[in-house]
């Protein structure tokens, strides 16, 4: 206080020496203030005290096991979020393939054989020679992409322009049918085959999902490396000279080659048999046909435009068989798995690169997490959509 009674404050600078000048052990700081007579540059020169090394170091490793720590839980939750999209794919395809199923009375086909490509003129039915995946397009908001090849002509006689331009839709990968877990929508390298109504390209359209054919017998189907009938015999079919191929005996699932599988023909209920799912591929073909730069991966090898022949995007469900009321496993189970580098055994299977749990969409449009784990007998059933079994994918 000065004489008139006012409060006398400090300034900015005699506050920082105040608190920032050093004392001696033992002294108070009311004893060691500084000399205010003394210029504020002076004062502010005084050396202040600082971290030694140890100390930094010591902060820097605490921060590095922080971060350790961190990282595993970002990347977990961005596993989930990328989990999630691929489920939501699934949930896509299984509401387009309900409307294309309302539309036509099926469910889509596989087509005619991997010598096939998508053609616009063979609608989205049993008639169209391209894969479920073209045959989804109309109903996935992609009708220009499907109405692209378009010539006025039948799928057994394509134009020059209409090979040329189904091998335009053959090179436009479309994020729906990937998961993000295991690529981005890219184009991927595809053998190279005689196309009966496009012009083969390098690369194309590869996705991450598969129908389901069924859980079939063994040496009971077209299943295997099936081209589909040449553009001569195609024109018997249309000319009614001969008649259209009819699977309906040989597979048990909802997609196959010329399959006409309405939601009337699972008998079992919709929402106990498998539509779609995840299926099994090695890390080593993400990108490419070939293992190792030269062995051709015999089953990931051609774009999903393509009609079915290879279990390129159909997959199976087979584990066994029932002889008389009792499930016998025979062979190699079809069960999910996780997709494994080096490992080739599971090449007709579902699964995915997620850890624990695969996605299935069943064909009343659900989408599902299904563990690994799941029996034998109950995948088996799943994939059959009329065999009268009682199934719980929780078991």
């Amino acid at each position: 206080m000065d004489k008139k009674g006012n409060s006398k404050g400090f300034t900015l600078v005699e506050l920082q020496v105040t608190f920032l000048s050093p004392c001696k052990r033992g002294q108070k700081r009311s004893a060691c203030l500084p000399d205010y007579r003394q210029p504020a540059a002076a004062v502010m020169c005084r050396p202040h005290p600082a971290f030694t090394l140890v100390e930094l170091l010591v902060v820097i490793a605490i921060i590095g096991m922080l971060v350790g720590l961190l990282l595993p839980a970002v990347q977990q939750a961005r596993e989930a979020a990328r989990q999630m999209q691929c489920g939501n794919h699934l949930r896509q395809l299984g509401l387009a393939a309900l409307n294309v199923e309302t539309t036509t009375r099926a469910f889509p086909s596989a087509g005619w054989g991997y010598r096939w490509m998508g053609d616009p003129e063979g609608g989205m039915g049993w008639q169209q020679p391209g894969g479920w995946t073209y045959a989804l397009l109309p109903a996935l908001e992609q009708n220009a992409l499907f109405q692209l090849p378009s010539d006025g002509a039948v799928p057994e006689s394509p134009s020059d322009t209409q090979k040329t331009m189904a091998t335009k839709v053959i090179e436009t990968p479309l994020s729906v049918f990937n998961c993000p877990s295991r690529r981005p929508s890219i184009l991927v390298e595809v053998h190279p085959t005689t196309l009966n109504n496009a012009t083969q390209p390098t690369y194309g359209m590869k996705g991450d999902y598969a129908a389901n054919f069924g859980a079939y017998s063994s040496g009971n189907s077209v299943w295997g490396n099936y081209t589909g009938p040449t553009v001569e015999v195609a024109k018997k079919y249309r000319n009614r000279t001969e008649r259209w191929p009819d699977h309906t005996s040989l597979y048990t699932g909802i997609c196959y080659p010329f399959s006409r599988v309405s939601t009337g023909s699972v008998r079992d209920g919709l929402s106990n048999t498998y539509l779609f799912g995840e299926r099994y591929t090695q890390p080593e073909v993400y990108t490419t046909h070939k293992y190792d730069g030269t062995t051709r991966c015999s089953v990931n090898d051609y774009s999903d435009y393509f009609g079915e022949g290879d279990c390129d995007h159909t997959r199976t469900a087979y584990c066994g068989r029932y002889n008389g009321t009792t499930f016998v496993q025979d062979g190699v189970p079809r069960v999910p798995l996780q997709d494994r580098a080096g490992y080739r055994g599971a090449v007709y299977n579902f699964g995915s690169a997620h850890a624990g749990t695969w996605g299935a969409t069943l064909c009343d449009g659900s989408v599902h997490r299904i563990a690994y784990s799941i029996s034998p007998e109950v995948h088996h059933c799943m994939g059959d959509k009329a065999d009268g079994k009682a199934v719980n994918t929780s078991q």
